[in-house]
């Protein structure tokens, strides 16, 4: 059995059900487990994002999409030789990657049709039915299902926590910096669990723009910057982006200090098994009296006041 993944979750499925050697082509961007950062890549970008600001990326993704260009390209050449069985796609945001059309079409490269498995979970218990989908699909059943109890016991825990929280801040989690986005999908449902109040943001439902007026009226107490696809350090590298807008002094949040920046790119951006540490780092964050025996993973969060206050003295 011989699979390609198109997306960096489904490898991160793909792995944990203890199938990396049959793994045969994965994305650019598949970087966990560290190894299949070795695989053959079958995926590539037009767009270098290390190389251009959050408004840049947005520029160049929505001219694409008036023009009726992708962002992505599926390797042909590369995919003939990966001779994929199975492959890994989605339909959920063609931003992330390639779309359904594409990936029919690639395939006729290869003179038969491997099974597709496209795959668009929109929360955390549908994030859970991929890996038994995948599970299914690959003979691991087992391992499958021993994965999701293990996760699904993960979020109920924090449920049973945090669900009859009366102290439920209000949170804003920003998806996109330039312009600003607001988190959807899986998002505000984590925020919820972690006995936060996500307001703007609708569960289930894609990301979309706002305007900093309406973050604003908002007034969250706790803001989470979190961009889709970038680390700390990416997102560290564009805070002037954010905090050079007027509404950012007029923030509960600023005044009081709770801004947190988050490794959004292991932890929120993409829906595999990760996400659920994702919500134990939001329920330590929001609630660390109820977290006290956890400590999340290193450089998953920092507090910006912190590092703000370590590179003033340390500068």
């Amino acid at each position: 059995m011989r699979i390609c993944s198109f997306l960096p979750s489904t490898t991160e499925i793909v792995y944990e059900l203890g199938l990396g050697d049959n793994l045969t082509g994965v994305t650019h961007e598949c970087d966990y487990p560290p190894e299949a950062a070795d695989k053959m890549s079958v995926i590539m970008s037009f767009i270098k994002p290390e190389e251009l600001s959050s408004r840049e990326i947005d520029d160049l993704v929505t001219k694409n999409a008036q023009d009726g260009k992708s962002t992505y390209l599926v390797k042909k050449e590369a995919l003939i030789e990966a001779d994929p069985d199975i492959i890994l796609t989605q339909e959920l945001c063609e931003v992330c990657a390639v779309s359904g059309n594409q990936v029919q079409e690639a395939v006729q490269v290869l003179g038969r049709t491997p099974e597709i498995i496209s795959l668009e979970p929109k929360n955390m218990a549908e994030i859970l039915e991929t890996i038994n989908i995948i599970g299914e699909a690959t003979g691991t059943q087992e391992r499958a299902a021993e994965l999701t109890d293990q996760l699904g016991s993960r979020i109920e825990k924090i449920r049973s926590k945090l669900g009859n929280e009366r102290d439920r801040p209000r949170v804003f989690c920003l998806e996109w910096l330039d312009p600003p986005f607001v988190a959807g999908h899986w998002v505000p449902e984590m925020v919820e669990t972690a006995g936060g109040e996500c307001g703007i943001g609708k569960p289930s439902e894609p990301s979309f723009k706002v305007t900093w007026d309406e973050i604003v009226e908002f007034a969250p107490q706790m803001l989470f910057i979190m961009p889709c696809g970038y680390d700390i350090e990416k997102t560290i590298n564009e805070l002037d982006t954010i905090t050079s807008n007027e509404g950012w002094f007029a923030l509960p949040a600023t005044n009081k200090g709770e801004i947190y920046l988050f490794d959004a790119n292991s932890y929120f951006s993409r829906p595999g098994p990760r996400v659920v540490d994702g919500l134990e780092i939001l329920a330590k964050t929001i609630h660390p009296e109820s977290m006290k025996g956890y400590n999340p993973p290193p450089d998953s969060v920092i507090n910006l006041r912190n590092y703000m206050q370590i590179e003033f003295f340390s500068g």
